[in-house]
């Protein structure tokens, strides 16, 4: 296999798991529509806490945490400045 098919490969691969991660979010929004906020809710907050234990474990540096935590923040003034335009 040349170096190019193994890059279109590799493409290929990128572009079905994409497919997948968009199909996963449009089924998620059709259950959140279709279900009341008290049964998704607790499974939602289920998996991001699963998340949060599983990235606790895999012991970042305190400088990417620090990183993270000032993009979280960015995130967060850029919403609220969205907010207050509306």
């Amino acid at each position: 296999m040349s170096d190019s098919n193994a890059r279109e490969s590799l493409d290929e691969k990128h572009e079905r798991n994409r497919e997948q991660r968009i199909e996963a979010v449009k089924r998620w929004v059709a259950y959140i529509e279709s279900e009341p906020p008290e049964v998704w809710g607790p499974q939602q907050n289920a998996v991001v806490d699963d998340q949060l234990e599983a990235a606790q474990h895999v012991g970042t540096s305190a400088q990417h945490r620090q990183h993270v935590e000032d993009v979280a923040a960015d995130i967060a003034a850029l919403r609220d400045d969205a907010a207050e335009e509306e």
